[in-house]
């Protein structure tokens, strides 16, 4: 069932549905953006309908609801620990098709990736249901339709805004009682069929092939423009690394609390050992380690999809205007060489 609504009407539904769920959307946060006089568009709770950016991209994603930049896993005394609280209300979050394929990445991450589940990930991943928001042509540095996240049926509502009116998808069935007096419309979402940009995907094939992938020389260029800053990541829907710490209460430190708190394969830090051995010495290196990651390592470990969903966001942060867009294409390139190389060694042919 679809319906056709005033903003007005969305609002007064919309505090009804407060009364049971906590609903975050991307909203604006004037002259708080990297640059001076600059706004900044982020995920936060909202009370009106109104408040909703619908028609720019958000600057971070909407991860953080269920992955927060930090998370309190449990408190402890010398004594005792106790695990910490968590709201109990279910949560509405307003999302684009690509966003809920990284969420799905972060899934199989949190829930999948190991012998059981991340119960931390878990009881506040499983309160969430998901409103899409059309998405109309995308933007500029977006890749969905490369990476095949562009379409997706994993939500409870669909909105599309129109002006002073929107028009609403329902396909919950729990949602449905609060529209039924409603005024219906012929409304389905339509996706991005094609973006701007366009990206290929590296087919690499063999083992030997990956080893000389990692030897390529194109992951040096970045030791010089690449700052290990980290914001790509941040900024990703998709990332999931993580490191934690405690906390202490008190002087003598036997009260305080364990704390998740989102860490980046691109710090310098990150692999850094007892001893101040790192694994991952120089910025092409970590650039190498991302970029496989997302684009290989992922599909290789679990099959099906990759970790990256071509929301451009990480091109977007990049500080040093690093397009990851562009990354893909070289590497695909390289490794389209490197493929036929091994093909002409072995007499096969690609």
């Amino acid at each position: 069932m679809a319906y056709r609504l005033s903003l007005s009407r969305m609002d007064e539904l919309l505090e009804k549905m407060r009364e049971s769920y906590t609903i975050y959307a991307p909203m604006r946060f004037e002259k708080r953006g990297r640059y001076s006089d600059t706004d900044l568009v982020r995920y936060d709770k909202i009370r009106s309908v109104r408040d909703i950016v619908y028609d720019e991209k958000s600057h971070f994603s909407p991860k953080e609801v269920i992955h927060p930049i930090t998370q309190a896993l449990f408190h402890f005394t010398e004594f005792e620990y106790r695990e910490s609280e968590v709201d109990e209300r279910p949560v509405l979050v307003f999302v684009r098709p690509c966003d809920i394929h990284g969420i799905q990445r972060l899934d199989t991450m949190f829930l999948e990736n190991g012998d059981a589940a991340d119960p931390y990930y878990k009881r506040l991943r499983d309160k969430v249901k998901f409103v899409l928001m059309e998405c109309g042509k995308g933007w500029d540095t977006c890749f969905c339709v490369s990476m095949g996240t562009n379409r997706t049926e994993d939500y409870s509502l669909a909105v599309r805004f129109a002006g002073e009116e929107l028009l609403l998808e329902v396909k919950d069935p729990s949602f449905r009682p609060l529209f039924a007096s409603e005024k219906t419309a012929d409304f389905r979402p339509e996706f991005v069929s094609a973006n701007r940009l366009t990206v290929r995907l590296p087919e690499i094939k063999s083992r030997d092939v990956l080893e000389k992938v990692h030897a390529l020389p194109l992951w040096e260029s970045y030791d010089t423009r690449c700052l290990s800053c980290g914001a790509c990541t941040a900024a990703c829907v998709s990332c999931s690394c993580f490191t934690t710490s405690d906390v202490a209460y008190s002087e003598n430190g036997r009260s305080g609390d364990r704390r998740r708190v989102w860490a980046s394969c691109l710090h310098k830090d990150f692999t850094v050992m007892a001893g101040g051995h790192g694994f991952r010495k120089t910025p092409g290196e970590r650039m190498r380690f991302r970029t496989l990651h997302k684009v290989y390592d992922f599909r290789a470990r679990f099959g099906g999809a990759d970790m990256c969903v071509g929301c451009g966001r990480c091109t977007d942060r990049c500080p040093q205007l690093i397009s990851f867009a562009a990354t893909l294409n070289r590497l695909s390139g390289e490794v389209d060489r490197l493929n036929a190389e091994a093909a002409a060694a072995t007499g096969v042919s690609v």
